[in-house]
């Protein structure tokens, strides 16, 4: 009782899965990627054990419809599922069993599939498809996703309502301090409008936890390190990287304070 899509990034570097559901915590089940080997969503009469098993054909080589029939081979309840894969290189495939409650159905294109059940109608999953072609390939992945899952809620989505949504989006080197793959993972378990909350969860990723680009580096110059001391001291901090940490700001300015992202120095001086 979900809708979902999953996807690569144009640019071939990124992989996730954008989901809703009129269910408690959707993306505790869902949705699975690892960087560099691919994405899956796994729904209807979920099968959890999908995840694993897919990124694992993945990981061996597989393409996304070889992993799948590996899947529906192995599962004696294939007909109660549904599922949609990415493979490294963008290939993708959908599932929808026949027993899947109505309207059920998906389809897939170049680096993306998109599936959903107990939908409003086949419109749901075209408006998702429309909206996914149509936003610009260069655009971060999690923001393509989430436009998509907009617009197949607003084409009436599950048609039993709204509970939940989740954002996951994995790339190299993309997490906290470069440490990990998860670019993006972010819940809305039990929410009245859960699209909208996981917009406003992705600003503050965006803001918090993605790594500034060269274009919103600002050099910190003599004149504007003079300028964030004496700000961090007005702030009760001993420097300024203390009060970097206190706020949380630490993808987005240099450990050795050569730069600060353009947002954060915005910040600092409207205070």
């Amino acid at each position: 009782m979900t809708f979902s899509i999953v996807a690569r990034s144009a640019d071939g570097e990124s992989w996730g899965v954008a989901v809703a559901s009129r269910f408690l915590a959707v993306g505790a089940s869902v949705p699975a990627a690892v960087a560099q080997v691919g994405a899956i969503a796994t729904q209807a009469d979920a099968n959890v054990a999908y995840k694993g098993l897919a990124l694992s054909h993945l990981d061996d080589g597989a393409t996304a419809s070889v992993a799948l029939q590996r899947l529906l081979e192995e599962d004696e309840g294939r007909d109660h599922r549904q599922v949609g894969i990415v493979d490294v290189d963008g290939g993708a495939a959908t599932h929808t069993g026949h027993a899947c409650l109505d309207w059920a159905g998906g389809l897939t294109g170049d680096g993306y599939a998109i599936q959903g059940n107990v939908l409003a109608g086949e419109h749901v999953v075209l408006a998702m498809r429309d909206a996914w072609e149509a936003t610009a390939p260069e655009l971060p992945l999690a923001h393509r996703l989430l436009a998509a899952l907009a617009a197949g809620d607003d084409a009436g989505g599950d048609r039993r309502g709204r509970q939940s949504a989740a954002l996951l989006v994995v790339r190299d080197e993309a997490g906290y301090g470069g440490l990990d793959d998860i670019a993006v993972d972010l819940r809305v378990d039990d929410h009245a409008s859960p699209l909208p909350e996981l917009a406003r969860l992705l600003d503050l990723n965006d803001l918090y936890l993605t790594a500034s680009t060269e274009e919103e580096k600002v050099p910190v110059t003599p004149e504007l390190d003079a300028e964030l001391a004496a700000f961090a001291e007005a702030q009760g901090h001993r420097d300024f990287l203390a009060w970097v940490g206190t706020e949380n700001y630490e993808m987005r300015v240099a450990p050795d304070l050569s730069w600060i992202d353009e947002k954060v120095l915005a910040i600092v001086r409207d205070r």
